[in-house]
């Protein structure tokens, strides 16, 4: 305000008309699970496969890394890695064990070690010296004898140890918790990423661990709190059968939800372990999140992530009749109850095959489309956050209008990407009671249509004999 009195001049500066809206990111996946290394409980943002290796290399047991390569195996996106593998609890001890080197190296039966092993001789009698008789990679549990060591060429050994075990992690570590020091764990640590990073993850994934209905529902919850969804995998060995049966009461395993924020994924993939030198199974979510970050990035969080092909695998965990014009193709079916799957039929290679999520058939408002749920999501958010320099402005009809015309300026935009093909933002008197703006609440109307996918395609075709009458005519 401007002083009482002033004998010469001033300037008051003068904030009005509408603001420039931030669309805030969608293509963040959020990862909670198991690494042989790394933070404990804490966010961490990894933006490519080189910035993976600190959660380790691709171990057997470890979802993290082998999650970290499905998704970036797809092209970009920025993925907030929660670990929940404490070595100081989640650890097996083993006594004993028979290793005999080749050569020079050999490898105990379980990789990841906790602290020091013991190498002693075949006899047990006589205790090697580290770093003098012999040198160990931890992670990798490989053993190497040092030349002039007391351990000789081909030698059989006795190694005692204790390895970080995946199978010891439970679905609480998974759900996580708030501590008694105020920390939250596991999978309510996503809950302080804005506050760390100023954003959330917009697709939930825990890999291995969703097909537990305790780990399913609750990240169901979780992507209600965070406006994002959650992509759950079939147990492994689910039949097509029991894969349907599950979207109902009388079903054995996790599908039984027709929650918007799901998404079913069936069945698993075949990808190849360089380790083994043999096939693997690998969840359809971690790439499906793979294949919705660059989908967002590439072409528009309002696309569609269905009828992509999935990068980086060699194979599906069960062969399904896919025909892109027959009703009763197990894809088709399986589309039909909501489950997401896989599309592999001639010349197609493999493909996501699916744009609903557990909302249907239950729920038939668009909103039940991936795609749609999403960029609403996207939308409101974004217009949300962007209100914080609207807030405790004097309410008059000058922020009323600022507050229109920067919402509306923003759906003009969605308009023109293709990502809305409609939209207003509106003030409406009979919605805002004097009562209310005297309180300082004012509201707005919002309403947008994004884009449906062109699903389903159908051809009106007739013979037509008047066309017969061409015959014969010259030009």
């Amino acid at each position: 305000m401007a002083a009482n009195f002033l004998h010469g001049v001033e300037t008051i500066e003068i904030e009005k008309g509408p603001r420039p809206i931030r669309t805030v990111k969608s293509a963040v996946v959020g990862l909670i699970g198991t690494a042989p290394v790394g933070d404990l409980h804490t966010p961490t943002i990894v933006l490519s496969d080189r910035q993976a290796i600190q959660f380790g290399p691709q171990l057997t047991g470890f979802s993290i890394p082998q999650a970290l390569d499905a998704i970036f195996d797809q092209g970009a996106g920025t993925v907030i890695v929660i670990n929940v593998l404490d070595p100081a609890t989640h650890k097996t001890a083993v006594a004993d064990e028979t290793v005999t080197l080749a050569g020079d190296v050999g490898k105990t039966a379980k990789p990841a070690w906790v602290g020091v092993a013991t190498v002693k001789n075949e006899a047990g009698a006589v205790t090697y010296v580290l770093d003098t008789d012999y040198t160990t990679d931890p992670l990798t549990g490989q053993i190497k004898r040092k030349a002039g060591g007391a351990i000789a060429a081909s030698a059989t050994l006795k190694v005692s140890y204790e390895y970080a075990d995946p199978t010891k992690v439970t679905a609480a570590d998974i759900i996580g918790a708030v501590n008694m020091a105020g920390q939250r764990t596991g999978m309510q640590a996503l809950l302080d990423t804005y506050n760390l990073m100023g954003f959330f993850a917009k697709i939930l994934v825990a890999p291995g661990f969703c097909t537990l209905n305790s780990v399913a529902s609750e990240m169901i919850v979780m992507a209600s709190k965070l406006r994002a969804v959650a992509l759950i995998d079939a147990p492994i060995g689910t039949t097509y059968a029991q894969a349907i049966a599950g979207r109902g009461p009388a079903g054995t395993i996790n599908f039984n939800t027709s929650s918007e924020r799901a998404v079913l994924c069936y069945p698993h993939l075949q990808v190849y372990d360089s380790a083994t030198d043999s096939n693997r199974l690998e969840p359809l979510s971690q790439r499906l999140a793979g294949v919705m970050c660059a989908k967002d990035t590439e072409k528009g969080y309002w696309w569609s992530p269905s009828n992509t092909e999935v990068k980086g695998i060699v194979g599906v965990e069960r062969q399904l009749s896919a025909m892109i014009n027959d009703p009763q193709s197990e894809v088709n079916l399986l589309n039909e109850v909501g489950v997401v799957t896989l599309f592999n039929s001639f010349g197609t290679g493999i493909r996501t095959w699916g744009n609903r999520s557990a909302a249907w058939p239950t729920v038939t408002h668009p909103k039940n489309f991936i795609n749609i749920r999403r960029t609403a999501d996207i939308l409101h958010e974004s217009v949300e956050y962007s209100m914080l320099q609207f807030i405790d402005m004097p309410l008059n009809n000058a922020l009323i209008d600022a507050i229109k015309e920067s919402v509306n300026a923003f759906i003009r935009t969605l308009i023109s990407r293709g990502a809305l093909i409609d939209g207003k933002c509106t003030y409406d008197p009979t919605k805002n009671p004097t009562t209310e703006l005297a309180l300082g609440h004012v509201t707005f109307d919002l309403e947008f249509m994004p884009p449906t996918p062109a699903e389903r395609i159908t051809f009106e075709s007739f013979i037509n004999i008047e066309l017969l009458k061409q015959l014969g005519q010259t030009a």
